[in-house]
């Protein structure tokens, strides 16, 4: 959150106003005391849930907890 005097924000209230967008708050001050909250009226992307985002587009096949053809080699060898 950034602090910033009234004088100091009427000139750079582009600047500010872009910050807000982004989603950082700007508190204006006078004298020292908070006076505006300057934040953006859009609120900012959401990202997709991540529980079941996959859904889809990940199987699993018939065979997934057979024994694999390489351990049964394995344990030819000894």
């Amino acid at each position: 959150m950034k602090t910033i005097d009234i004088t100091q924000a009427l000139t750079e209230m582009s600047d500010l106003i872009e910050k807000a967008v982004d989603g950082e708050e700007i508190i204006i001050t006078k004298n020292n005391q908070p006076i505006v909250k300057l934040v953006s009226l859009q609120p900012l992307p959401q990202r997709p849930p991540l529980f079941g985002s996959d859904y889809g587009l990940i199987s699993i096949t018939d065979d997934f907890d057979e024994p694999l053809e390489e351990f049964f080699n394995l344990l030819q060898l000894k």
